[in-house]
């Protein structure tokens, strides 16, 4: 499942495209087809992300677009108009270019696969924001809020960091990557996890993520740990980027040479070093 920086990301990117601009929208699947002619000759106001949602507002039109990835969903978005349309696509977004040199380009934006796209009223979307913990990537997340949850729970952190009302955003990746940074032992009871050791992951999510929306893809190993480094090869995965665990069990850990474990922990497989991990240090 995408993470929240891939949100993040596509908000930027729609609003540079699409941003302030008349749009066309059809729905060549048919299942976002009424929806889709409401939105259909309105200009994007603007798009935003809050954890792993997308939402996207249009001129005139009270409701908001509210877009939901889940494991399969895609958004992609190409230069040029009228691409044949290829797949199952919900919603298609496009506007045109003017034609003159140095004019504005045409884009085309198609979404497949996703859990949910539907139109929201401005209570609804009130009601989904309420439901979310603070997203480390918004300017107006309160790290707080989060830290209220944690250390009044028995639940193991790594748990409690894949619950988006505690913590928006952060997906299997930066669990096992934030934790592994800071030492922690994956299945420590929140209420355990120091307060210090907290606001230290929350401002390495705020940066890590925020690396994450410039490069499009997680990357989490510091300058000493890089391939070129350490005179290994750099990491061949689908998911791409650099990791200390995530996908590396039963491979040699960078820093101590553990072979790194995986075991199931809120429904999705969970990564770390037991050495670097064992709680009596943080990296």
């Amino acid at each position: 499942m995408p993470e929240g920086h891939t949100l993040h990301r596509l908000a930027i990117d729609l609003n540079a495209s699409f941003g302030g601009r008349l749009t066309r929208s059809g729905s060549p699947q048919g299942r976002f087809a009424p929806e889709a002619e409401r939105l259909d000759g309105r200009v994007l106001t603007g798009a935003e992300a809050a954890g792993k949602h997308l939402l996207v507002e249009f001129a005139d039109l009270p409701e908001v677009v509210h877009v939901h990835l889940g494991l399969y969903g895609s958004f992609a978005i190409a230069r040029g108009a009228a691409h044949p349309v290829t797949g199952q696509v919900r919603w298609r977004l496009e506007t045109g270019g003017d034609g003159a040199s140095g004019g504005r380009t045409a884009w085309t934006a198609d979404l497949r696969g996703p859990n949910v796209c539907e139109l929201l009223t401005p209570p609804e979307i009130d009601a989904l924001l309420a439901r979310l913990g603070p997203d480390p990537l918004r300017p107006d997340a309160d790290p707080d809020r989060a830290w209220s949850r944690i250390h009044r729970s028995s639940q193991p952190i790594a748990t409690l960091l894949m619950d988006q009302s505690v913590l928006a955003g952060v997906g299997n990746v930066y669990r096992a990557e934030v934790l592994f940074r800071h030492g922690v032992p994956p299945m420590t009871a929140g209420r355990r996890v120091p307060r210090v050791r907290w606001n230290a992951m929350w401002a390495d999510l705020v940066d890590l993520m925020a690396l994450g929306v410039e490069r499009n893809r997680i990357d989490t190993v510091r300058p000493e740990h890089e391939p070129e480094a350490m005179g290994r090869d750099p990491r061949q995965d689908d998911h791409g980027g650099e990791v200390y665990v995530y996908r590396r069990d039963g491979l040699p850990c960078h820093v101590c040479g553990t072979l790194v474990r995986k075991r199931a922990v809120a429904g999705r497989n969970l990564f770390w070093c037991p050495s670097c991990q064992s709680g009596r240090s943080a990296h």
